[in-house]
């Protein structure tokens, strides 16, 4: 398990558009699903890997936290299935289900998304402002596998809460920690230097 951490894209970034099937619902999600809210949240995760596996109950609180509020929120799983099938649709969508996230969850199948947002681990996470600007990037928390680190996502909770009380984020952010994104043979992007 080689632990690869986020570009750290720069804060200000317009959040790229992208249109991927959420693998439960099989509606196509998009930018303009979340037109009214004011602040979205993406994330990269997947089914395998052990650091979204040891955050993913606290990642459905937070859709169940701010399902109510004016926060959009899209998992995207673009890992290669043909090498990790456990992260194919029909596999997402038994996750989605198993922990009862309250968010849609798309598969990027042509890494195009993932390439677009230099996403570089699982998990990997982007908060957005009303206006789409970038806000965060970083840790949901201190907690990783084997340290004694309760998971309470308070980190990333400061910062959606930031953004819906119309206060900075801020700027001091850790990167966020898990396993490589899983490329396709000879697709790895240029920011990608993970051998």
């Amino acid at each position: 398990m080689v632990a690869v951490g986020s570009t750290m894209l720069p804060l200000g970034t317009q959040a790229p558009d992208f249109h991927l099937p959420d693998v439960v619902s099989g509606k196509t999600i998009s930018l303009a699903t979340f037109a009214d809210k004011k602040a979205l949240f993406v994330m990269f995760i997947c089914r395998h890997c052990p650091y979204v596996q040891h955050v993913q109950g606290e990642l459905a609180r937070i859709g169940e936290d701010y399902q109510d509020k004016s926060v959009g929120i899209v998992a995207i799983s673009a890992n290669d299935t043909t090498n990790f099938p456990e992260d194919a649709p029909d596999k997402l969508k038994a996750m989605a289900e198993e922990l009862g996230f309250t968010f849609p969850y798309c598969y990027d199948e042509s890494q195009e998304t993932a390439r677009a947002y230099t996403a570089a681990c699982t998990p990997d996470f982007f908060l957005f402002d009303g206006e789409r600007n970038l806000v965060y990037r970083g840790q949901l928390d201190d907690s990783r596998p084997g340290n004694t680190i309760a998971v309470t996502g308070k980190d990333l909770r400061a910062a959606i809460d930031a953004v819906l009380a119309d206060k900075a984020v801020d700027a001091n952010q850790k990167a966020s920690i898990g396993c490589n994104i899983k490329w396709k043979p000879g697709k790895a992007p240029d920011y990608f230097n993970v051998p």
